[in-house]
């Protein structure tokens, strides 16, 4: 006598919907930690992003916002000499916003596991949240007169490009690339220029320090090409938010670490 549907049904191992398992496969997918391996290859070229916003906004606002060596030195000279010019305030700006957006871009890789991969692209999505909001704000109340105006339609844009621009840097801490930080490039001179290795064929090390600076030089030689033109800083801003996002999709695809899997 044939046994009923109901009889041959697993009664330990349920068979699960499609949707359940998607859910389950994008829950696992979305925990693991990355794989370090190449990774700093993303992080030489974000050097690009940043030589792309500092060149537009030095040219078109008078300040840095990812280099902030140069803006404490603006400051040093405004404090100096205040009513000179008002580049000061706007490099202040910058620098508060920079030193905010460390304080909390790495509590939040910390709180929640550094190179898990759902913390790197949520990093790089709240980058191209705060580009792109800026972006909106200077392509709405348009280009400044001069480099000396000042307005909320100015400080604002500054505040969060430069309040964005640390995740980069936090990113290189959690990769454990320290001297890949995106936004300093005199230790990486002279690491480069000191190194004992620096013609030897196979050298790791070497190529970081070597493509870091060329991708910021590129990086600031097209920011500095929009930012003479009629797009200006908002078309600066606009090509990071879109590279940016190419950031997050990267994170989301690349491949898993191997110790990570085996822990899940």
């Amino acid at each position: 006598m044939p046994s009923r549907p109901d009889e041959e049904t697993p009664l330990l191992n349920p068979i699960k919907s499609p949707s359940r398992s998607l859910a389950t496969r994008w829950r696992k997918h979305m925990l693991v930690d990355v794989n370090r391996d190449w990774a700093d290859v993303v992080l030489i070229l974000c050097y690009l992003i940043t030589g792309l916003l500092d060149s537009a906004s030095i040219s078109v606002w008078g300040s840095f916002v990812s280099m902030q060596t140069g803006n404490t030195v603006y400051i040093g000279l405004g404090l100096a000499a205040p009513s000179e010019s008002t580049r000061w305030i706007k490099s202040g700006c910058s620098l508060l916003s920079f030193c905010l957006g460390s304080f909390l871009f790495s509590r939040f890789h910390r709180f929640f596991s550094p190179k898990r991969r759902w913390v790197l692209c949520a990093s790089f999505a709240a980058q191209v949240a705060l580009t792109t909001g800026a972006a909106l704000i200077v392509t709405a109340t348009g280009p400044p007169t001069s480099k000396e105006q000042i307005g909320w339609h100015i400080l604002l844009p500054i505040s969060m490009v430069a309040f964005q621009s640390c995740g980069q840097a936090v990113t290189s801490r959690a990769l454990k690339y320290n001297a890949l930080t995106s936004v300093v490039l005199t230790s990486i001179y002279c690491d480069l220029f000191s190194d004992a290795e620096l013609f030897s064929v196979k050298n790791a090390e070497r190529n970081r320090r070597l493509g870091a600076p060329l991708f910021l030089l590129l990086g600031a030689f097209l920011g500095g090409k929009l930012a003479h033109t009629e797009l200006g800083v908002a078309g600066a801003l606009w090509t990071a938010s879109v590279l940016k996002t190419i950031v997050v999709f990267v994170w989301f695809f690349w491949p898993a670490d191997p110790e990570s899997e085996e822990e899940d």
